[in-house]
């Protein structure tokens, strides 16, 4: 028997009708993850923390893809109040595909603006918050789809509950890859919530693979000196493919019609590190209810964003 064909950009179904916020759209995975669900037809919202890296990416998409519809909308998920603003200026009727990809690699030790730590305040918290103000408009649509962007590292992290937010020891790897198995709990407690309440939606959660985009160099790793860009660069060229591959993990994810809600998706090859997008079920991290109820009840704590959906009674749980 022969294998099916990879997976490629050209199976994407016509997303005509949707309305999909891509959020750090300006570059990288985001950038192509929002062009090609504009050139299906989606009307695709580019929400990026900088205006005018924004506004370029925003022109160069229309370049590429002239009859896209396509907007330009300002979160920085390292502020709540950034975060509310976008969310309070939602002036769609719904929300049917939301992407959050945006997030923060490897960075020196920093706070957000409301005193978390970085990469967790970033990656997670932002995540977590915003996904919980666009629900009302995610639950508007008719089929609405929430893709989280982990990490084929999150794999390596030693998750600890009592020092996600750098409480007691801050060591820049550590902090990334527990941030990135913090988005996976939340993608997959997400969806159990919502089947606990009935609701239409699903949620996924993918894995990039290694993938070449500005993450580890610009922003706050913008500043690391001369040797660390040179080398990283060279490093980016050498070992990490291509963001369209990278990004084919989320429009597999955002796309696919008859995936399944909690459906974590990774490339297919050797330590998920690169290969055609595939559904993985055995990953201990999708199964720790515990942990990740846990997780749930400190993330509305900490951004007092409450979603007001039932904690999956044990019933429904896998």
């Amino acid at each position: 028997m022969r294998n099916p064909p990879p997976w490629t950009l050209h199976a994407i179904p016509d997303q005509s009708g949707r309305v999909a916020v891509v959020t750090g759209a300006n570059s990288g995975i985001g950038y192509v993850t929002a062009r090609e669900l504009a050139r299906r037809g989606a009307h695709a919202v580019l929400a990026c923390r900088d205006p005018e890296r924004g506004r370029a990416a925003l022109a160069r998409l229309r370049n590429e893809v002239p009859h896209a519809r396509l907007e330009l909308r300002r979160v920085d998920l390292a502020s709540l109040a950034s975060i509310r603003e976008f969310a309070a200026g939602w002036d769609h009727d719904r929300l049917d595909l939301l992407v959050n990809n945006a997030g923060v690699a490897m960075v020196p030790f920093g706070l957000t603006a409301d005193g978390f730590e970085s990469q967790f305040g970033i990656n997670h918290l932002g995540t977590f918050a915003l996904t919980g103000l666009l629900l009302p408009h995610l639950l508007a649509a008719p089929e609405p789809r929430v893709v989280t962007v982990s990490s084929e590292g999150q794999r390596f992290a030693r998750f600890d509950l009592d020092n996600l937010n750098a409480e007691r020891t801050y060591r820049t790897a550590f902090a990334y890859v527990q941030s990135k198995r913090a988005n996976l709990h939340f993608a997959m407690e997400l969806q159990r919530r919502a089947d606990a309440a009935g609701l239409r939606l699903r949620s996924m959660a993918v894995a990039p693979g290694l993938t070449r985009t500005n993450v580890l160099t610009g922003g706050a790793n913008g500043g690391r000196g001369r040797l660390y860009a040179t080398a990283t660069r060279l490093l980016l060229r050498a070992a990490f493919r291509p963001a369209p591959e990278g990004a084919k993990t989320s429009l597999y994810a955002a796309t696919v019609p008859d995936l399944p809600g909690g459906s974590y998706i990774v490339p297919d090859g050797p330590l998920q590190l690169r290969g055609e997008p595939a559904r993985r079920t055995r990953e201990r991290a999708i199964g720790d209810t515990v942990t990740a109820d846990r997780l749930w009840g400190m993330s509305e704590r900490l951004t007092g964003v409450t979603y007001g959906l039932p904690a999956a009674t044990a019933a429904s749980l896998p």
